[in-house]
């Protein structure tokens, strides 16, 4: 869990590795792109305004103005509007007349509007660069009889472009603001991502101050019931389960190690007496003592193995199994020693694997006829939607602070060892183990006399069809056959 080391193995990317750079330029992009199409859509709307607004106001003024014409050909006044310049011109290209901002100029426009379409709008530019937005007005034949009366007269209303129009003031106008607004989004998204993230900083801070050696360490909480709050929750039950899982993988060690030592202490010492004193020793006593030295080692190695199978959580093929007929099979190969007395219901399916439930099966009925007096009764049956198989012997029992303690890896009770020294103590452990892997429990309960192991596990609802159901012996010989104690 070390801190420096993670940035080191980030992959290389065209992108920043900072979520918060990440993200700001995420949201850079995005303003950009957003606010580009909103400043160029207001950009076209309003000049697409400005202009529509001087091309009306020029054709109200091009018409009115026409209509007030005198005959004398004197012009008629100039409204007060920004439309200052009129014209009225002769199909030649003459200037008739003009108002007072137009005197002297050439004809402001060629366009000739013709008589089905008396008034049309233009943009003219002169070649030194001036543009005057106008209006032409063909001017309808009574009122202008008296002037020309022989050809159409034209009257041009215009007015200097504006510069809104003239030049790249209101794209720049535009620009610049587009480019503040990406700005400001880019700085808001930076001081939010990191006033948001600040958290999560604070959790890997305290995380990298975390190691194996030393899982006592915890995130703080922060207030609320929000995202990081929760994280940090979360982060804090994991440490605490892995706390506990290193605390029991210790004690495994601890434990296991002092168990391999004894017998392993107690070979090398009938080895070393038959070395040192080969006169005195029994050359065959010695072999068969450290054969069943080797054998009891063989055991505790076996049981480990199943036990870490079981742990690691390798799946194993699972199938329909009557477990009622697998408890009296298993209880009629019983041979001498303790009776064993069965009571079960027919047709009581689970679904497990069925060596591992031969294991827990054998596991208790060796247990209780080691521990028994007179007789082991089991039963087999469904209650409440699961399937119990119960194994009780009229022994002295199991006294109830040391009912859970039976399960733990290597724990043997007084009376245990008397009755088998050779024991793994591994026993119980596994059987729950297996129990629990097929979603069931496996507990101690009371009872009059003796000791009741009860065996619980989720019932099929359905009865299956089966062809056999008889176990596969090869894997059952794999199985070391050896039962808990208590």
């Amino acid at each position: 869990m070390g801190g420096g080391s993670s940035r080191g193995k980030c992959r290389r990317s065209f992108l920043p590795h900072s979520l918060r750079a990440r993200t700001t330029l995420g949201v850079t992009g995005l303003a950009l792109i957003f606010l580009t199409a909103i400043g160029t859509g207001l950009n076209f709307l309003i000049l697409n305004r400005v202009q529509a607004q001087i091309f009306d106001e020029a054709e109200r003024v091009a018409v009115n103005w026409g209509a007030s014409l005198r005959p004398d050909g004197t012009p008629p006044p100039v409204p007060r509007t920004r439309v200052d310049l009129l014209q009225l011109v002769d199909s030649r290209g003459r200037v008739v007349t003009a108002g007072a901002a137009a005197a002297g100029r050439p004809p402001l426009s060629t366009l000739r509007p013709p008589a089905d379409d008396r008034i049309q709008t233009r943009t003219e530019c002169s070649g030194q660069g001036e543009c005057v937005m106008l209006a032409a007005f063909r001017v309808p034949r009574p009122e202008t009889s008296a002037l020309r009366p022989d050809e159409p007269l034209f009257v041009y209303a215009g007015m200097t472009r504006p510069p809104i129009l003239a030049d790249n003031r209101m794209q720049l106008l535009t620009a610049a603001g587009v480019l503040l607004g990406v700005a400001l989004a880019a700085w808001v998204n930076w001081w939010a991502a990191g006033r948001n993230l600040r958290p999560v900083e604070a959790i890997r801070e305290h995380l990298s101050h975390i190691t194996v050696s030393d899982l006592s360490l915890r995130v703080p909480q922060p207030p609320g019931c929000n995202e990081y709050a929760l994280l940090v929750c979360t982060v804090n039950q994991t440490l605490a389960r892995l706390d506990e899982a290193v605390k029991l993988q210790r004690r495994f060690a601890s434990t296991t190690s002092h168990e391999l030592r004894t017998p392993l202490t107690g070979l090398r010492t009938r080895l070393e007496e038959a070395v040192l004193y080969p006169g005195d020793v029994d050359p065959r006593e010695t072999v068969r003592e450290a054969l069943s030295i080797t054998g009891r080692l063989e055991t505790i190695v076996d049981d480990l193995l199943v036990l870490a199978r079981l742990r690691a959580g390798i799946p194993v093929a699972h199938e329909p199994i009557d477990l009622g007929a697998l408890v009296a099979q298993e209880a009629a190969a019983q041979a001498g020693g303790v009776p064993v007395h069965v009571h079960v219901d027919r047709d009581v399916y689970v679904r497990g694997n069925r060596i591992q439930l031969v294991r827990v099966l054998n596991n208790l009925l060796a247990n209780a006829r080691r521990h028994a007096g007179s007789v082991v009764e089991v039963t087999a049956g469904r209650a409440d939607g699961q399937v119990v198989v119960t194994v009780t012997d009229d022994g002295d029992g199991i006294a109830p602070q040391d009912r859970e303690r039976v399960f733990e890896r290597f724990v043997r009770l007084d009376d245990g060892r008397r009755r088998e020294p050779g024991g793994s103590g591994l026993g119980l452990a596994i059987s729950r183990d297996i129990a629990q892997a097929h979603h069931g429990t496996l507990l101690i309960e009371d009872t009059p006399r003796g000791a009741r192991f009860a065996l619980r596990l989720p019932v099929q609802r359905e009865t299956p069809v089966l062809a056999d159901q008889a176990p596969d012996l090869r894997d059952l010989d794999r199985l070391p056959d050896h039962a808990e104690q208590h």
